[in-house]
């Protein structure tokens, strides 16, 4: 009867502890960021300042909530020119939002740029604070496979 009753406690302790640290655990996962993967592919100024309004909206509605995202703009294809320094459309805007949004990033794909600078004759500049991916697309394929939201403008 002793070692029933010795048994009981000792279970009855062992689901006290794994309930606080499944109360302790929530809180950890509830923090986790937001992720939200925009791609913009085309060559089109409305649909670059459709990604850029997307980003903002996206990290005032989560920072208003008091809750963290991290956004990630991956540029390909025509969508490139939207990150060159020598031609963007939306040059100024973007140059204040890497200023005034740390959550948010622009990634080019490296084979754009190569195919541009094959066609013609040198490496086009990106504007300050872009960083290369050699493939845009497998970019944004494992970002869907960290569970990242992707969303095309």
């Amino acid at each position: 009867m002793r070692a029933e009753a010795s048994r009981r406690s000792a279970l009855c302790a062992a689901l006290g502890v794994g309930l606080l640290i499944a109360a302790f655990q929530a809180p950890a996962q509830a923090a986790e960021p937001h992720r939200l993967a925009l791609q913009i592919s085309d060559d089109d100024p409305v649909k670059m300042r459709a990604v850029l309004d997307v980003a903002a909206n996206v990290s005032r509605h989560y920072s208003g909530q008091g809750e963290d995202v991290e956004i990630v703009i991956i540029a390909f294809n025509g969508g490139l020119d939207m990150l060159l320094a020598d031609r963007s459309p939306v040059k100024e805007r973007l140059v204040n939002f890497l200023k005034s949004m740390p959550n948010a990033s622009f990634i080019a794909c490296g084979n754009t740029l190569e195919t541009l600078a094959a066609k013609e004759g040198r490496r086009p500049p990106l504007i300050e604070d872009i960083s290369v991916t050699q493939v845009g697309v497998a970019a944004l394929m494992d970002l869907a496979e960290k569970n990242w939201t992707i969303v095309r403008p």
